[in-house]
């Protein structure tokens, strides 16, 4: 089994807790794919707010 990059966690975790303020141990605590759901939900919020496509490709 291959070991998720530490970069990639901790660019995650960064991004959850900037927006939610979660502790470290709180974002530690989260499977994968829990976390990156919760950086696809806020990324949709962030899209949202800015009026953004959803699909950077859609015209």
């Amino acid at each position: 089994m291959k070991a998720y990059p530490v970069k990639s966690l901790y660019e995650e975790m960064a991004f959850i807790a900037m927006h939610f303020h979660w502790s470290h141990s709180d974002l530690m605590q989260l499977e994968h794919r829990e976390r990156r759901r919760w950086c696809r939900e806020i990324s949709a919020i962030n899209r949202a707010q800015s009026g953004a496509p959803a699909n950077p490709f859609e015209l």
